[in-house]
């Protein structure tokens, strides 16, 4: 009990600190009304009681680290968890609470803990309010959306706290991870040989790779053939990924294509989750009038342009002769911005192609670093738009709230509230096929101002190809289809910014028969467990869409549905069952967009957990274990 209050107590000593410093700054500088304001005094005591309410958290659900910093003396088991990421951590931190013997493999050096979160800009933050983003009970956050240091800061201190140091192994890849045969078995549990099995047997496996690997480089025709060849070097994940509702994503599953070339697939240049995303701006862009492409050239640039050869700062110029060119510029990665200093930005034209979380986040990353007026043009490139919600915690959580995990009949009511208030002035780029929820939307609220006041132009359309100065983009109207003939215009670009997201993580390590055909990600048991063996659990890497947290309490008690399935053989399902479950989900959601799968809210993930008990009263004993993690503790 002294911990928590101990910590919580020295936090709000260096906040109340902070305070007091800043206020005798504010004094020297003679800004007397800004140190004495009420609303800092406000800010201050709120808090104060959210960092009091953080303890009563820690105190209730925490469980205890001080046994578990050892090696185990008599472990119920043992367990391999792939991948030393947030949802990686935290899981050997439950499992060795729990007097379950854990080993971390990450294929990556002690850099790398955190995962995408050690590999995203310094700028980087919760898209939501970290309350929703205890991804541990023993989590204290400062602040109500901590950036990057802060959450890789968390992410140690619990890898610390449980012993994790000793029990992780960094450079380490996982290339096999096969059952041991059951005339070679030494005990009733499941037994699994990670590698060549140098580290023994384990009795469940944990697959923590996430749905982000490496950034996703795209080819545009005019880019140098180099392009992205150094991206192991800069690798990253985004707000998703982590992400939740509202800090994650999926991984991008679109190539960015001239509009004759679209393949069918999904519309979104979406991002991987997790969350780990700030965002950032774009502005309304005015279309111009459409017709065939050689009809609109020829047309009286002052029609559309004011005579000045520009629309909206946008140059319009004819491409037949630009179409073997190759762009001489810069071109880098969105996971790559924390390598620009801000006086290279300063009077330079920045086109961002991508419009989910890492590319609001890269608009918002040019403005913030280019101070004093002295930036050139910022364009964001949208393939699709994206619904963007506010950073709202009541907004947030009622909109997770939602039990159905798809669009409902009365749907459209959040989506004309958040037109005519959170949209107001810039209805344009309201989408017009996808309701909100049918995908991750991106938790902002500076994007519309942004937008507003014209520090971005927002440009709705397809990269088509790169020239020597800049990129085409075949410009279309709200509520023209993708693939659909827009205008074709030039930006001028001194730098283009790739925020197109990350390639989907390999699992082939794992043995294809753990996925047969229809039951793959995302379609498993409690859409994380294999339907054809429950000890192999995918926490956080089967997401695809959600408004929802992948960095919140599921992390623990999926984690605590593994533990008691091995301690406790009669709650264990049969292969018959889980596919079942998978089969009833999806007649239930049946016609929902994306599939049963593809998209679903906390509210929903919720009531699946707890379908998992009352569903089987054999299970209900369980139940405060699982849920709040009490009980079950080394001896």
């Amino acid at each position: 009990m002294t911990l928590p209050i101990s910590i919580c107590a020295t936090t709000i000593a260096q906040d109340v600190a902070e305070y007091l410093r800043d206020s005798a700054r504010l004094i020297k500088e003679g800004r007397i009304f800004k140190a004495l304001s009420p609303l800092r005094t406000f800010e201050l005591a709120l808090n104060i009681v959210y960092i009091a309410i953080q303890g009563v958290i820690i105190m209730m659900f925490k469980p205890p680290s001080s046994k578990c910093r050892k090696t185990l003396a008599k472990p119920y088991g043992r367990i391999a968890v792939i991948g030393a990421g947030l949802t990686g951590v935290s899981s050997a931190a439950h499992c060795v609470a729990h007097n379950f013997e854990a080993v971390i493999y990450e294929e990556n050096s002690r850099d790398e803990l955190g995962g995408i979160w050690a590999h995203v800009n310094s700028t980087s933050g919760l898209q939501l309010n970290s309350m929703l983003y205890r991804f541990h009970p023993a989590v204290l956050w400062r602040k109500a959306f901590p950036q990057q240091k802060d959450i890789v800061g968390e992410i140690t201190r619990v890898w610390k706290e449980y012993g994790l140091e000793s029990r992780t192994k960094f450079n380490t890849e996982v290339k096999s991870v096969r059952r041991v045969p059951d005339d070679e078995k030494t005990s009733s549990q499941p037994e699994w040989i990670i590698n060549d099995g140098e580290d023994g047997v384990f009795n469940a496996v944990i697959v923590t790779v996430g749905t982000c690997g490496k950034p996703k480089w795209i080819k545009i025709e005019g880019m140098p053939e180099d392009v992205g060849n150094d991206a192991e070097e800069h690798e990253e994940r985004e707000d998703k990924c982590a992400a939740g509702p509202f800090s994650y994503a999926t991984a991008v599953k679109t190539e960015y294509e001239a509009p004759h070339q679209d393949d069918g697939k999904s519309e979104d240049d979406e991002e991987c989750a997790a969350g780990p995303f700030s965002y950032a701006a774009a502005v309304k862009h005015e279309h111009p009038l459409e017709g065939p492409t050689d009809q609109r050239d020829e047309e009286d640039d002052s029609n559309k342009t004011n005579g000045s050869g520009r629309l909206n700062g946008t140059k319009l110029t004819k491409h037949t002769n630009q179409r073997k060119e190759t762009f001489a510029q810069t071109i880098i990665h969105s996971s790559q911005l924390d390598t620009i200093p801000g006086w290279k930005l300063e009077g330079k034209n920045v086109v961002v192609i991508g419009s989910g979380a890492s590319g609001v986040e890269s608009v918002e990353t040019v403005l913030e670093r280019v101070e004093g007026g002295k930036g050139g043009n910022v364009w964001m490139v949208a393939r699709s738009d994206k619904w963007i919600i506010p950073r709202n915690i009541v907004i947030d959580t009622v909109l997770a709230c939602q039990p159905f995990g798809r669009e409902m009949p009365l749907s459209f009511l959040w989506e004309f509230f958040l037109t005519h208030w959170h949209y107001r002035g810039v209805k344009d780029l309201v989408p017009t096929n996808k309701g909100i929820f049918e995908g991750t939307p991106v938790v902002n609220d500076e994007f519309l101002e942004h937008v507003r006041t014209g520090r971005c132009v927002y440009v709705r359309g397809d990269p088509v190809r790169c020239t020597k100065n800049g990129v085409v983009v075949n410009d279309r109207k709200r509520g023209m289809k993708l693939g659909d003939r827009g205008r074709e215009i030039h930006l001028d670009a001194d730098i283009i910014v790739l925020a197109t997201g990350f390639e989907k993580p390999d699992i082939s390590f794992l043995d294809d028969g753990l996925f047969p055909d229809g039951y793959e990600r995302p379609d498993l048991y409690l859409q994380n467990f294999s339907t054809e063996d429950w000890s192999i659990l995918m926490t956080n890497s089967a997401y695809q869409n959600a408004i929802g947290t992948v960095g919140h309490f599921h992390i623990g008690i999926y984690t605590r549905i593994l533990l008691v399935l091995l301690m406790d053989e009669g709650a264990r399902p049969t292969p018959k069952d889980m596919r079942l479950w998978v089969d009833v989900v999806r007649f239930i959601k049946r016609g929902a967009s994306g599939g049963a799968f593809g998209f679903f809210t906390y509210a929903e993930l919720t009531i699946w957990l707890l379908g998992f008990h009352l569903l089987r009263p054999d299970r209900l004993r369980w139940i405060l274990f699982i849920m709040q993690g009490w009980g079950v503790h080394p001896k």
